[in-house]
């Protein structure tokens, strides 16, 4: 483990040169344990994305935003564009909340699936209104690739509590998973979304704690994320690393392993100069049964909450979901 300040940067490579089963990468998943129960943050290397694609990425989310607001707001939820049928995912603009955003769904979802499935999560959003082909490609491998590290370290998680990793399988399928890809543009911001009661830091973005199992970030050179040490309340920095990808562990993760990968607080401050940062949300299934034995005992499949409730009742919070 490299560390540096208060987040600590681990190397995940031999997970991929040697599989979950090496002792060379229980030693990176007890790493990762540690930052996950002591932090709920931590900034991974070696994590298989190429650099060249991460920039590719980046590049593909700045060109959309730099696009005319009526160009954008043709993939617009229902409540900013009249015309669309889409509530949840798609584009939302920067007077709902300071920042403006592009929320994307599973690629692989086409228009007839999502009218098969009748889920209010599972949409189909037409990227061909805003996006190129090529930009389609970019984004659909992206989601593609980060989706697969993600399910690598929650297998990673689930193999430190003596269970087979796939049993993942479970909790994700890639046709009904509520993972999102999101591209957050702040813009320069006049005035902060929130000042903090608790130390009076100007927010670009408000305190918060994210719903699923592990979020997966990219954020520029601007910085300006921090995360809340849960013992003293004090506000760190994550440092920004070209190299790497921040992690956080988030509500969902927090109930499947009864509160000891606890979702961590975590906020923006306010830059006063545009800044960008693409999360990925690792949803499980919508219709996965949250049950606190998943991952402690003989997981029972047929008691608990179902995920879509579980993340409707999370994203009440939020401002921008409030559609």
């Amino acid at each position: 483990m490299i560390k540096k300040n208060y987040i600590p940067t681990i190397d995940i490579s031999m997970i991929f040169k040697h599989g979950l089963e090496s002792k060379k990468s229980l030693k990176i998943l007890k790493e990762i344990e540690k930052a996950c129960t002591k932090i709920g943050f931590f900034q991974i290397i070696g994590h298989s994305i190429k650099q060249s694609d991460i920039k590719k990425i980046i590049k593909v989310g700045n060109l959309f935003f730099k696009l005319k607001n009526n160009k954008k707001l043709m993939l617009a939820p229902n409540k900013w564009n009249k015309r669309n049928k889409n509530l949840y995912r798609g584009y939302f603009p920067n007077n709902v909340n300071g920042k403006e955003g592009l929320d994307i769904g599973d690629l692989k979802i086409t228009k007839n699936y999502s009218k098969t499935i009748n889920n209010q999560y599972i949409e189909f959003i037409d990227l061909n209104k805003c996006f190129k082909k090529k930009s389609i490609k970019i984004l659909s491998d992206y989601f593609d690739n980060i989706f697969k590290l993600s399910e690598i370290l929650f297998k990673g998680i689930i193999k430190l509590y003596g269970k087979d990793p796939f049993i993942s399988r479970e909790a994700f399928s890639r046709y009904k998973t509520l993972s999102t890809l999101r591209f957050n543009f702040y813009p320069k911001q006049n005035k902060p979304v929130e000042i903090s009661k608790q130390d009076g830091a100007a927010l670009g973005c408000e305190t918060h704690v994210d719903s699923g199992v592990f979020t997966v970030l990219y954020q520029d050179k601007t910085g300006g994320l921090q995360v809340q040490n849960r013992k003293d309340k004090k506000w760190y920095s994550v440092p920004f690393n070209e190299k790497a990808l921040v992690v956080n562990t988030g509500r969902a993760m927090e109930f499947l392993s009864k509160g000891k990968y606890k979702a961590t607080n975590h906020r923006v401050l306010w830059n006063k100069k545009k800044r960008i940062s693409i999360p990925f949300f690792f949803e499980p299934s919508f219709d996965f049964k949250m049950n606190k034995s998943f991952l402690n005992e003989t997981y029972n499949n047929k008691k608990g909450m179902i995920y879509e409730q579980f993340l409707n009742k999370s994203l009440k919070k939020f401002v921008e979901y409030q559609r």
